[in-house]
């Protein structure tokens, strides 16, 4: 091996080497909460440890005992995301406990679904007290998390319609005569933007490619502007929706980071005029309106998007 190829390799053994004493650390103590009674299996005798052995943690994952034992002490081996995964559930990690393990093994996190996300209802708490504002939590991906009263109020198709719970996706993929976004072309490629932006931190991911792949299917518009590659990050935009009930609606939307949901934030809408904020108010008051006047076939998308 030449000078050039171990000078290569001794920084990454010697970063790699903390993270591999972490996981032994974190992998331990883990374990040491689980209890046989809680994965199903007899308490049994002479346990010097409260919780799960090595070979029991390593059968019900079902990988070897020896290689879960070297994954415990450190050693120098690789684990694929399906293992990782595996040990994870035996273990009966949470969402942000998976997602540490992830990176302790050197892995990306899973993308986690909107269904699956962790949450804490103070958050919820913090969504409803915004409310007239409209409100809603999302991830990198677009995936609509949660939302208040007043965001339902002016986006229910999106919400409660048939389909993906994705703004994005129903920005791109619903007929104009259904889609609430008056100023669409100018807003669209900046979702797009965005979206790309974060796909960089999930190439390859599952989850991430097969929503990319139905999109580039559904949408002709998505398609090209994909294909584009431009980049952008979330900023404050001035966005214009229109509801059958009540007609225009200028908005104002800001997002912020949220505190211990993995990559997601939380977008508030704000009325730029006194009669946007009016017709707010008012279909808060009247709930379940329809927001569109006509029907279109089963096949048809139909709804709002955002």
């Amino acid at each position: 091996m030449s000078l050039t190829d171990a000078a290569s390799k001794t920084p990454r053994s010697t970063s790699a080497a903390p993270r591999r004493t972490e996981l032994a650390a974190f992998l331990k103590a883990r374990r040491a909460r689980v209890t046989p009674e809680d994965v199903g299996m007899p308490p049994g005798l002479r346990r010097r440890t409260p919780g799960l052995r090595r070979e029991e943690v390593a059968q019900l994952a079902g990988v070897g005992v020896t290689w879960y034992t070297w994954l415990e002490q450190g050693r120098p081996i690789n684990a694929s995301e399906q293992v990782i995964t595996s040990i994870a559930r035996t273990l009966k990690l949470g969402a942000v406990e998976m997602a540490h393990l992830f990176r302790l093994a050197g892995l990306e996190p899973l993308q986690q679904s909107a269904d699956d996300c962790p949450f804490v209802p103070e958050l919820q708490g913090v969504l409803d007290a915004l409310s007239p504002l409209p409100t809603a939590v999302s991830n990198s991906r677009y995936d609509i998390l949660r939302w208040n009263s007043a965001y339902e109020a002016l986006f229910p198709g999106l919400l409660l319609g048939p389909g993906r719970r994705n703004s994005l996706w129903a920005t791109a993929t619903f007929p104009e005569c259904c889609n609430a976004f008056v100023n669409r072309d100018q807003e669209l490629p900046r979702m797009i933007a965005v979206l790309r932006a974060g796909y960089g931190r999930h190439v390859g991911e599952p989850y991430w490619e097969d929503f990319i792949r139905d999109l580039l299917a559904a949408s002709p518009d998505f398609a090209r502007l994909w294909a584009q590659q431009d980049v952008a990050a979330f900023s404050i935009r001035q966005k214009v929706f229109r509801h059958a009930a009540v007609g225009e609606m200028r908005l104002s939307a800001a997002n912020f980071g949220v505190t211990g949901v993995p990559e997601a934030r939380m977008v508030v809408y704000t009325p730029m005029d006194e009669e946007s904020r009016e017709r707010i108010a008012w279909l808060m008051a009247n709930p379940g309106l329809p927001v569109v006047d006509h029907v279109h076939p089963p096949t048809a998308g139909t709804g709002l998007s955002r």
